[in-house]
């Protein structure tokens, strides 16, 4: 579906402007005719980009769906409650949820609305939205939208805190060295120069590398940016073989899996207990698990599905979720609740990331301090050796 911007009067001669969701330009004028519009003019909405921080954190999404789930529910008309939602937001979001208004006052759906604003609202998200619109309820969808959005915010959370202190430990870790290296070093060197006697061979050494980062670090540190830009430019167009390797490293690889699978079993469960269809949940699912490896073998099990095979049987089929994961879906398909066990298999496969992540946490802080104490042992036994080497 595409998102295309309209304009287009109504019976009574007023123009109205909005944005819908259509397969091309003639279904969107359709569409608009079924609703009693003339169209006048009917576009692909430009492709509005993430801002310079990216997308609205997740939590102030999920404040502000919940809010609007209760006004909805208790009856307030949706244009109101859309108010209020932008009342209690800042920032980029509050002009997001107001554009979303404005385009929900013109004759907009709110899914569509949500459409526009690319970048800002999660496929997830809209995809929850169209679905309580379509028939399951709009306030239960919303609802759902929220606590979709309030458990990305928990994983993501503990995963930064798991990594807060490797973090603050290489960077710490790095200025010190780099003090050593650049400044003390020079004096020291300075100071045996000045006596003219010959020096260790690790002091030499360590003199040479102090002199060379001196002389030449700049064009190193360009050197490493440039290095560095043309590598991410090289995964970005590799992407789906780069993200292939990093699933099959022995570590790493199943806590990528892990966190992929808890992304796609969450939002499959939560799709499909809203009655979304399994082709449309399978094709959400693959645009939002963040995982191009894992996104392909999702396309691979949709095909399947519209093959006429059954969600659990495709999905194990292509290996798109972890074990554990396969297992409750094919349990969960066999006895009927198939969303509310893929739900339960992301939170296990949320809670296995977590500890997977901790362990190679434990694994990466004494190899930091290691290598760091290193470096300092080193630079130490290179100075006292110049030291004890030194004649009266």
């Amino acid at each position: 579906m595409t998102a295309f911007r309209y304009e287009a009067a109504r019976a009574d001669g007023a123009t109205v402007r909005g944005v819908l969701d259509a397969a091309s330009g003639p279904d969107a004028a359709a569409v608009l005719s079924a609703r009693g519009l003339f169209p006048i003019a009917v576009e692909a909405a430009p492709e509005r980009r993430p801002g310079l921080f990216g997308r609205p954190p997740a939590r102030a999404l999920a404040t502000a769906f919940r809010g609007l789930a209760s006004l909805v529910e208790a009856g307030v008309p949706l244009e109101h409650a859309l108010r209020t939602a932008e009342r209690v937001t800042a920032g980029s979001l509050r002009h997001a949820w107001t554009r979303v208004g404005d385009r929900v006052r013109q004759g907009s759906s709110l899914a569509s609305a949500l459409g526009g604003e690319q970048g800002v609202f999660s496929l997830v998200t809209i995809g929850l939205v169209r679905a309580g619109e379509r028939g399951v309820g709009l306030a239960h969808a919303l609802d759902q939208a929220a606590a979709e959005l309030e458990a990305r915010a928990e994983m993501a959370g503990r995963i930064r805190a798991a990594l807060a202190y490797p973090m603050l430990l290489a960077v710490v870790g790095t200025l010190s060295v780099a003090l050593i290296v650049l400044v003390i070093v020079p004096r020291f060197a300075a100071l045996l120069s000045d006596l003219g006697q010959a020096l260790p061979t690790a002091t030499r050494l360590l003199l040479a590398l102090s002199d060379g980062l001196r002389r030449y670090g700049l064009v190193l540190g360009a050197a490493l940016l440039a290095g560095a830009v043309a590598g991410v430019q090289l995964v970005s167009e590799q992407r789906a073989a780069w993200h292939a390797w990093l699933l099959g490293l022995p570590l790493f690889g199943p806590v990528r899996h892990a966190v992929a699978t808890a992304r796609a079993g969450r939002t499959l469960g939560v799709l499909l207990g809203t009655g979304t269809p399994a082709l449309v949940a399978l094709d959400i699912a693959r645009q939002a698990v963040g995982d191009e490896a894992v996104a392909r073998r999702l396309a691979s099990a949709r095909d399947r599905v519209a093959e006429g095979a059954g969600l659990a049987a495709a999905l194990n089929g292509t290996a798109a979720l972890s074990p554990t994961a396969l297992e409750l879906a094919a349990i969960g398909e066999g006895s009927g609740r198939l969303p509310d066990l893929l739900i339960r298999a992301a939170a296990l496969e949320a809670q296995e990331a977590e500890r997977r992540l901790k362990l190679l946490v434990t694994l990466l802080e004494p190899g930091l301090i290691l290598a760091f104490a290193g470096v300092v042992a080193f630079v130490a036994a290179a100075l006292l050796q110049a030291v004890y080497s030194l004649r009266p």
